[in-house]
């Protein structure tokens, strides 16, 4: 296979590279760029030193065409442009950027960007692995998940879907690593701004409360409106998602068990635990895992679902490659089985 990276010179586009070349199916792998045009990747990050050396390419519609996938790991606003005029001339199309995640009056009104044609819209796949495989297998253009989406999905939709708990009264609090805002220096990312301190950021705006509202209608129910709050905390990588919601009328914490065991039991990279027990993103860092627990409060008659992901790997490249391998027919944990970075 033959595969290029549009935008592989920021933190999603490494994680790319690190996990492709383990993949034994990748014979090739082009890195593309806006700026920069052949110049060594390795030269700037030296831990691709005599593993990536090859000069940068510039974003050339053709060379792009007759590749067999292409990855972008670009800012919003990006791939919508460039995409849009490759869908069905060769290349499975993986977008990262989330461009291609909401329909057109959604994406202008929480990205403020002019959005994708609505024909490319129309053509997207929304790429959670695990609850969408039948239409990721055969589509042309897969809009991967934000980080935070796929964190808080993957932990919602079981209990959601089968009327567990009461989503009416759904609020969501969840905490990311810097890495999450990308490489560019800004003033909420400085260390003297990050270091020793915890903020929550974007109240009320973040761009990936419609993306969650979504996924829970497309693979659930019609969803209302969710609180859904976001902090920074001064780690590079890791996201923890925890979510608050009534049990439904009748509901148990028995069928509450049972029923994530059932939904998960056969994934390869969500591990549900019934114990409870130490739950942090140390655990899945460097990882595709996707660990999630539960916790029913009888006082409050209340249930917590906390999951922890790498953001930059099941929240982005991993679950990007794991849409790959299921595109090609790949077994899915082609290159992502590697055992998470604990120390």
């Amino acid at each position: 296979m033959k595969a290029g990276i549009i935008g592989a010179t920021g933190y999603g586009g490494l994680e790319l590279i690190r996990l492709l070349h383990r993949h034994r199916e990748v014979e090739s792998l082009d890195l593309f760029t806006s700026s920069g045009e052949g110049k060594i990747l390795s030269h700037k990050y030296a831990h691709l030193m005599n593993i990536h050396d090859t000069p940068l390419h510039r974003i050339d519609l053709d060379h792009l065409a007759s590749l067999d996938v292409v990855f972008t790991s670009t800012p919003s606003g990006v791939s919508s442009k460039l995409l849009p005029s490759l869908i069905g001339k060769g290349p499975r199309l993986i977008d990262l950027s989330g461009d291609f995640r909401l329909p057109e009056k959604e994406y202008e009104q929480w990205y403020k960007k002019e959005a994708a044609p609505v024909d490319a819209l129309n053509q997207s796949v929304y790429g959670l692995t695990e609850w969408n495989r039948d239409q990721i297998k055969d589509a042309s253009l897969v809009a991967n998940p934000g980080c935070y989406p796929t964190a808080v999905l993957l932990a919602l939709l079981p209990a959601v879907k089968n009327g567990l708990i009461d989503a009416s009264h759904l609020i969501i609090d969840a905490k990311s690593g810097v890495s999450g805002a990308g490489n560019k220096p800004s003033e909420l990312t400085h260390f003297s701004e990050t270091n020793e301190n915890l903020s929550i950021y974007k109240v009320n705006q973040h761009q990936h409360i419609p993306e969650i509202e979504q996924g829970l209608e497309l693979f659930s129910i019609k969803q209302p409106p969710i609180t859904f709050s976001t902090h920074l905390v001064p780690m590079t990588r890791g996201i923890l998602s925890a979510s608050y919601a009534p049990l439904a009328d009748g509901a148990t914490e028995k069928q509450l068990i049972e029923c994530y065991k059932e939904t998960y039991h056969e994934e390869l990279f969500v591990r549900f635990s019934e114990n409870g027990g130490k739950l942090g993103t140390n655990q899945v860092y460097g990882s595709n895992y996707c660990d999630i627990q539960l916790y029913t409060d009888p006082r409050t008659n209340r249930v917590t679902m906390v999951s922890v992901i790498d953001n930059l790997v099941k929240g982005a490249a991993g679950q990007a490659i794991q849409n790959m391998n299921l595109q090609f027919r790949f077994p899915e944990e082609t290159s992502l089985d590697v055992v998470p970075l604990f120390i």
